[in-house]
């Protein structure tokens, strides 16, 4: 059997490295996350448009409204996304780009289905299994998606009334 050795651990683990840059780069660059201005790309909107399915069941209205108050949360997403700083943006294009990619969605979440065919009872389970991991990294995409998901939903007044938030106080 072979000696394993100090260098040759550093050199698979620096090769490796790289390509997985390469790969999380040519990702990147076939499947965006985000445009160049901060909104959301069509692999983004896939992404999180399945997530809200999960996040918000049973806020979200029944599927023949549910199409349009989808994309009125995505739009709000939009307008979320670009209010953040730019590596913020940077983060979170990258971090779009690595799910919308079948192997990072597999790996990542271990969610088999495409985002825009997965079941909500899928899209909720996984969302869990990314909740009770173990590795930190999936806790914070699980916490990343919900959050921002949550962020655009309750930026619209309409939503207020279905949790009996009574709006700001008048001053």
């Amino acid at each position: 059997m072979p000696v394993l050795r100090r260098r040759t651990l550093m050199t698979a683990g620096l090769a490796a490295g790289a390509v997985l840059a390469v790969a999380g780069g040519t990702l990147a660059s076939l499947r965006p996350g985000l445009t160049a201005d901060g909104r959301l790309a069509p692999a983004g909107r896939e992404v999180f448009g399945a997530v809200a399915r999960a996040v918000l069941d049973g806020l979200l209205p029944a599927p023949p409204a549910q199409a349009p108050a989808l994309a009125a949360l995505l739009e709000r997403m939009d307008a979320t996304l670009q209010g953040l700083p730019p590596s913020l943006q940077d983060e979170i294009g990258e971090m779009l780009a690595l799910l919308a990619s079948a192997p990072g969605r597999l790996l990542l979440t271990g969610l088999g289905s495409d985002w825009a065919d997965a079941e909500t009872a899928e899209l909720t389970a996984m969302l869990n299994r990314l909740r009770g991991s173990s590795l930190a990294l999936r806790q914070q995409l699980y916490r990343a998606l919900r959050d921002l998901v949550n962020a655009a939903w309750f930026a619209d007044p309409s939503a207020w009334p279905r949790i009996g938030y009574p709006g700001p106080m008048k001053i």
